[in-house]
This record gives C-alpha cells, sequence and structure tokens, in this order.
C-alpha cells in the first residue's frame, strides 16, 4: 500500500490484518510533515486509530463529521484524499492546518478555535431532521474542549432539541497543558471504575460471538442499559442532561472503535462514546512531553537570537508582582504559550488557569478586580474575541483595573484565518475607559507596564509573537512620540511597523526619493490617541502602517482629523481573511515593507 495514493475507499474497504500498518504510516506521514512544516503533533497523532474507524463505520462523503478545533484532523486529511498533498500542510497554498469547508467535499465544517463541534453538529443534525435527509452527524471533540461554555451549552440542549447526534470524545487527559476543573476528575472516576468496565466488557465480548446472538443484545441493550448504571456506573453530567453516556473504551483499539460505532449508528437518540488516548502516541518523546510536542514550529524557522514578547512580558509581570502582593495571573489553557510557568512556579496561590473558557476567565478577573485584586490577563488575539461581551460590560463598563496582555497581535503565520491577531484594535478601541497600548521595543513595553500596574480602569497591552526587536528610541513616553525629526513627510506607525517605518526612512534617504528625510512618529498608546504634534508639524504627506485591519484601525482617526490638503496614506490589511503563509510573506501580499513604504512617499512626491 502505498499512503500518497490513498483514497477514501481504500480505508473502509482495507483488510482488518493491514489497519495496524496503516495507522503507523499515517503517524509517520504526520510526524515528518510537522517536523517540516510545523504544526499541531501530539493530538493528531492520538486520534489516528479513532480516526480509521470513523472513516470505516461513516460514509464521510454522506455523513457529516465535525472536529473541534482541528488539532486531531491531521489523520482525517491523510485519509479522505489528501496524502498526496499533505506535505503543503501549512504553506502558502496548500492544505489548511484546519478544517476548511473549501477545501475538500470531506469537511463540513471550518473549524479554528475551540468547543464548536457539538453546536455546528447539532445545527447540521437539525438540518438533516427539517429536510428528509438520513444520514449521520458526528461531533469529534477534546483536548479539553468540553470545559468551554459554549460546549456545554450545546449539551444542555440536546434533550430540547430531540434529534439523533453522536458526540466521539476524544479523552487525551490533556487539552494543551493538563486539564483542570471537576469535570476532568468526573472523566477521571468514569475511566476508573472497575464495575462498571467488567460489566460492559462482558457484554462487549458476547457481541462479538456471533451475528445472531449480537443482534439480540443490540435490542436488549437498552432496556438493561439503565439497570446496570443504577448498579454500578458512578453519576455523571451526561445522565443528568439525558444523554447517553456508552464508554469509557480504548480509542487505539480498532476493533473495539468500529464495534462502539456500528452501535451508535443504530442508537436513535443522541449519544457520547468516551474514547481514553494517549496524546503523542507512537512518538515516544511526544508521549512523555505531550505540552511540549502539541504544537511544533517548523524546521529551519529564524532562531530568535533575543528574548520573545512573551518572555519580556511574563518577566516583567513577575517583578511587578513582587512589590505588589495584589497581582494575579489568569489565562485559558495557554501558560506554556504566554510564558507564565516562571510566574505560576513563583506565585502558584497568585496563578490561574480557566482552562479553555475565556469569557469566565473575563469576568472572573472582573470580580478578582472588584474585590481588591490587580488581575493581569494574558491572552491570545485571535482567543480575546471570544469574550468580547465580558471585556466591555464586566470589565470596562465598571472600569475595574485588569490588565489585559494581548499576545500574537498582529499577523501570525501558517495558523491561517482563525488564528490572526487583526481584530484587537478595530474592536477594542470604541470601548469606553479602556486605554490601548502597542510597544515596538522593551523599554515601552516596561513603560507601558509599570502605568498599567497603577492605573485605576482597563487597560490594554498588545505585542506581537517572535523576538523583540532593539531599542527604537530613548525617548521615554507611553503616548505618541516623533523619534526621528523629519520635513516634507510623516510615517506613523505602531508596534511591528516602526521597525518598517525606520528602514523605509533610511531606503527614501539612500534613494533620494525625498528632499529631505521623512518625520516617524512611534504612536504607542492608540487610545486616547494624541497625535497633536503629527498635526502641527504640517506634513504634506502622511503614511499611516499597522499590522491591523484598516477599517477601525488607527489611520482612519488620523486621517479624519488631517488639515486640507495633506495628503494621508494608510498600509494595512483590507477586508479579506489571511490564509497560511509566513509572517514575512503575508506582509508583503499587504505592503507592510520598507521598500513599499518607501514608493509610497515617491509617488505623492510625484503626484
Amino acid at each position: 500500500m502505498n499512503i500518497n495514493t490513498l483514497r477514501y475507499p481504500d480505508v473502509r474497504d482495507m483488510p482488518r490484518e493491514q489497519l495496524s500498518g496503516l495507522a503507523s504510516d499515517v503517524r509517520k506521514m504526520i510526524i515528518d510533515t510537522v517536523s517540516e512544516n510545523g504544526g499541531h503533533l501530539g493530538s493528531s497523532l492520538g486520534a489516528v486509530e479513532l480516526c480509521i474507524a470513523l472513516l470505516r463505520k461513516f460514509d464521510p462523503r454522506e455523513d457529516k463529521i465535525v472536529f473541534d478545533v482541528g488539532h486531531q484532523a491531521y489523520a482525517y486529511k491523510i485519509l479522505t484524499d489528501r496524502a498526496e498533498r499533505f506535505g503543503t500542510l501549512r504553506r502558502e497554498g496548500g492544505l489548511c492546518g484546519f478544517p476548511r469547508r473549501g477545501e475538500s467535499e470531506f469537511d463540513h465544517f471550518s473549524v479554528g478555535h475551540s468547543s464548536t463541534s457539538i453546536s455546528a453538529a447539532l445545527g447540521l443534525a437539525k438540518a438533516r431532521d427539517i429536510l428528509g435527509q438520513k444520514h449521520h452527524v458526528v461531533a469529534f471533540i477534546g483536548d479539553g474542549a468540553l470545559i468551554n461554555g459554549l460546549a456545554l451549552e450545546a449539551l444542555n440542549h440536546l434533550k430540547e432539541a430531540k434529534t439523533r447526534l453522536i458526540i466521539v470524545l476524544n479523552d487525551n487527559k490533556l487539552s494543551i497543558s493538563p486539564r483542570v476543573g471537576g469535570f476532568a476528575t468526573m472523566l477521571a472516576r468514569l475511566s476508573a471504575n472497575t464495575s462498571y468496565n467488567s460489566i460492559k466488557q462482558a457484554v462487549k465480548d458476547c457481541l462479538s460471538e456471533g451475528k445472531g446472538k449480537g443482534a439480540a443484545l443490540r435490542k436488549g441493550l437498552e432496556g438493561i442499559h439503565a439497570q446496570i448504571k443504577a448498579l454500578v456506573k458512578p453519576a455523571n453530567m451526561f445522565d443528568d442532561l439525558d444523554i447517553n453516556y456508552w464508554g469509557p473504551f480504548d480509542g487505539h483499539n480498532v476493533d473495539e472503535a468500529e464495534m462502539i460505532f456500528e452501535l451508535a449508528r443504530s442508537y436513535s437518540r443522541p449519544v457520547l462514546l468516551h474514547f481514553i488516548t494517549v496524546k503523542g502516541k507512537g512518538m515516544p518523546e511526544a508521549e512523555a512531553n505531550p505540552t511540549k510536542y502539541h504544537q511544533m514550529a517548523a524546521r529551519g524557522g529564524a532562531q530568535p537570537a533575543a528574548r520573545t514578547w512573551s518572555e519580556a512580558a511574563s518577566a516583567l509581570t513577575e517583578g511587578l508582582a513582587c512589590d505588589d502582593g495584589r497581582i494575579v495571573c489568569l489565562t485559558a489553557a495557554m501558560a506554556t504559550g504566554v510564558k507564565l510557568e516562571g510566574f505560576r512556579e513563583r506565585f502558584p496561590s497568585r496563578f490561574f488557569d480557566v482552562g479553555i473558557a475565556e469569557s469566565h476567565m473575563l469576568t472572573l478577573a472582573a470580580g478578582m478586580a472588584a474585590g481588591g485584586l490587580r488581575p493581569w490577563v494574558f491572552i491570545y488575539s485571535t482567543f480575546l474575541q471570544r469574550a468580547m461581551d465580558q471585556l466591555a460590560h464586566d470589565v470596562a463598563l465598571q472600569n475595574l483595573p485588569v490588565v489585559l496582555m494581548i499576545d500574537r497581535a498582529g499577523l501570525v503565520g501558517a495558523d491561517g484565518e482563525t488564528h490572526q491577531g487583526l481584530l484587537d484594535v478595530s474592536w477594542t478601541r470604541p470601548i469606553p475607559n479602556l486605554e490601548i497600548y502597542s510597544p515596538a521595543d522593551e523599554a515601552s513595553l516596561a513603560d507601558m507596564m509599570n502605568h498599567a500596574a497603577t492605573r485605576d480602569g482597563p487597560t490594554i497591552i498588545r505585542y506581537p509573537r517572535g523576538p523583540i526587536m532593539g531599542s527604537v528610541s530613548p525617548i521615554r513616553s507611553i503616548a505618541t512620540t516623533k523619534i526621528m525629526d523629519g520635513e516634507g513627510a510623516a510615517l506613523v506607525g505602531h508596534g511591528t511597523t516602526i521597525g518598517i517605518l525606520l528602514e523605509a526612512r533610511k531606503m527614501a534617504e539612500r534613494m533620494g526619493i525625498t528632499p529631505t528625510p521623512p518625520a516617524v512618529f512611534d504612536l504607542r498608546r492608540l487610545k486616547p490617541l494624541d497625535v497633536k504634534a503629527l498635526y502641527e508639524g504640517n506634513y504634506d504627506t502622511i503614511v499611516v502602517a499597522e499590522e491591523n485591519y484598516l477599517l477601525g484601525g488607527v489611520g482612519e482617526q488620523i486621517a479624519s482629523g488631517a488639515r486640507h490638503g495633506a495628503s494621508v496614506k494608510r498600509v494595512g490589511v483590507p477586508d479579506v481573511f489571511v490564509g497560511c503563509a509566513s509572517t514575512e510573506r503575508q506582509r508583503e501580499m499587504f505592503g507592510l515593507t520598507a521598500g513599499n513604504v518607501a514608493e509610497m512617499l515617491r509617488v505623492s512626491r510625484h503626484s
């Protein structure tokens, strides 16, 4: 068997004795590709056998299989006619790292953020019912996504929805970091209940003895199920929600998984199938350290010469916390990503990982602030979108001293459309009481954090992915600062674009594009925005560059206040979702380069 030419029917029709070899080949392809291109490794390695069993019992051309997040979907991509293209994963023009409806007929719902699968699958199931169709709908959820409020809301609605739905819970004991909270304990109790597992195994053994006996037992299974639960199974929330719970089962046993899926196909009510898997299965180092191998960087990627923005932000927070015992840190299952391991070790009672629950985290922080603490919330820009209401109503409306450290702001590269940090400036700037900052170097980051630590109101500090650039200016200020003098034209930006503007100024001077070098302004504070000095310069040309959507960006405000006759040109991301590519390539796509900015000055000079 050549896995590169594998097609879906090959999986369904493959002899059972070849399935172990298929799983090994799929794992090798995932490891080889992710090691080269980067991507989510551990979760997909743990889901290989479940994906094989799913595709042998469900037809993904007709049945709707919806993955949660997509961390677990690499095997599914390989097994559904994309093996020969899998080497393009996370590259420009190649396969996306997450399921995408436009990529394949086998992808029935586009995903990227956690905990959407049950809601989306329920919607697909109701569409099936209303349109008189008969196919199956499967929600595949795991990696800690079940503890998110959206997933729990969907579970709560299942009884009222009155439809058939199969939920596959891939329980690998971990999200990105170890799962936390009472829900994880409940799943562990189910896994460890020997009495229930013994009876379950006896039933499965009988089912496997013969078709006739198996069919008879299947018919009687519902009748005895309630009695079995009452006798030996611990109480669990699924029973209370009137969702039939089956499990736990071995998620690496294809034969067992196929049998369970076959039973679920004939079940007329919502059923949750609980499978135990090992994150990083088949790669010893990933099994031993699943947090480290949750996601890998692309081979050959530039190694940070300086410490990263995340490392600097965390270290500075530790210093502030030493001086102020009211400071606490919160994160939503991203302690490793935002580099809070040091804070967690140093101040364990002041560190809170809430799991994948961003909305809860913001309101929790608001409650802490109302109680007299100084909460610092560390969150990726893309995930802050999941807590818009809580930021506006629970934090800002009450003018509480919550600091939001927004990591991965701007373009983030190969994670694609769902993970770019391009919306936070546009949607947070209209919220009253907020102050918003965008540092360009570590000195300005420290100044902004020192200010936020004493401010009686909510503060946002946004910073990009990757290493911190060198110092851009010795001027210490948290508001708009002219870091380079000039006449005739002004280059204006914040955060990552300051380095681009400084290089553009050198290029314009070297090439004689302008009679005199342009001035350079570092905005630093995006709200309230103080550009009085910019306007008083009477510049004929103003170029505003920001790694954010142009709609709602600070360039709009600058253009609206510029004097009559001044030419204001804006560089940023247009009204599009940004797909997979390197950050350098993405900046080239949208003109966020020194060369393009210098050329804009040339065009303005001769226009």
